[in-house]
């Protein structure tokens, strides 16, 4: 009997499809990637019902939906329009979320952050988390994702505290957890949030110089620094893209740097997407399952 080929049906709000993504999933081994562009969340319903009633209720098995864009509340309204569109048992299909890669690569971030606080017999909860670059989608689902491991989380703002404490309040209000906001607007307000920091997490632009030697001088207790930017100049000085728990110079930290969380985040994108290719029962992937995907990764 011949196979039935695996369709990955891509949607996003965007103009474009990630071209990243679509790689991605292509060595993840799916036969037919099928972008949709500019979708609105009302569009998302017709979109699955063609995809579930057009072939056999097996065949679901075979048939799978990821949401991109850059926005990760309007991506999470997307997943659950879509999964609210299936009919279960007979009708339905695999569902994963990640937006801008932010999913995945947040849930690197804290999975090799919570690795290197074990090998130090540590752990994250209760530990105080601060986030820079925060206004961007991943460094809110990092800090998002620590929250919801147990740890004290402030986003950072390079813009002032307006942006970044409205995030906090949506995010922690849709999944029940307390996230705060705060101005890293200058050197000075840096430092008093580095002060009290165990962990920091910079999700800034590529190529931007978020913290300075200066500045971590003052993070004396500072246990492990994540910068996820491979363009030169580091996010944070003296984490280089290939740090995997190097000490960090001036501080008692360890660092970790972008090709090390990038390696996670690889692996975390290629075996959730390849899960979905022949998925016995479906799969619906969003912020939780991508941590704990990483987590087993991580720990393997």
């Amino acid at each position: 009997m011949k196979q039935v080929p695996s369709v990955l049906h891509f949607v996003t709000p965007l103009k474009n499809v990630s071209p990243f993504d679509v790689n991605m999933a292509a060595d993840a081994g799916f036969d037919h990637i099928l972008p949709y562009t500019q979708v609105t969340l009302e569009e998302i319903r017709p979109l699955v019902q063609d995809a579930i009633f057009s072939r056999a209720p097996d065949h679901g098995r075979a048939t799978a939906m990821l949401v991109g864009g850059r926005d990760p509340l309007l991506a999470l309204d997307m997943l659950e329009a879509a999964r609210a569109a299936m009919l279960p048992p007979r009708f339905q299909i695999s569902l994963m979320a990640d937006p801008a890669g932010a999913f995945t690569t947040a849930a690197a971030m804290i999975a090799v952050v919570e690795k290197t606080l074990r090998a130090s017999g540590l752990d994250l909860p209760g530990r105080r988390v601060v986030v820079f670059g925060a206004t961007g989608p991943v460094g809110r689902i990092a800090g998002l994702m620590a929250a919801l491991a147990g740890a004290e989380v402030t986003l950072v703002g390079h813009d002032g505290p307006t942006r970044v404490r409205q995030a906090a309040g949506e995010l922690g209000g849709r999944f029940g957890v307390r996230l705060e906001g705060a101005d890293g607007s200058d050197a000075e307000k840096k430092k008093a949030l580095l002060a009290r920091a165990e962990i920091v997490l910079a999700a800034g632009k590529a190529g931007i110089r978020i913290l300075e030697a200066e500045q971590l001088a003052a993070a004396r207790e500072l246990l492990v620094a994540v910068d996820v930017n491979a363009v030169p100049p580091s996010g944070i000085e003296g984490v280089e893209p290939t740090d995997d728990g190097k000490p960090l110079s001036g501080t008692r930290a360890l660092g970790i740097g972008a090709l090390a969380v990038g390696r996670l985040k690889f692996k975390t994108e290629h075996a959730l997407l390849a899960s979905m290719r022949d998925a016995e029962p479906r799969r619906f992937i969003g912020i939780e399952e991508t941590l704990a995907r990483a987590r087993e990764l991580a720990a393997g």
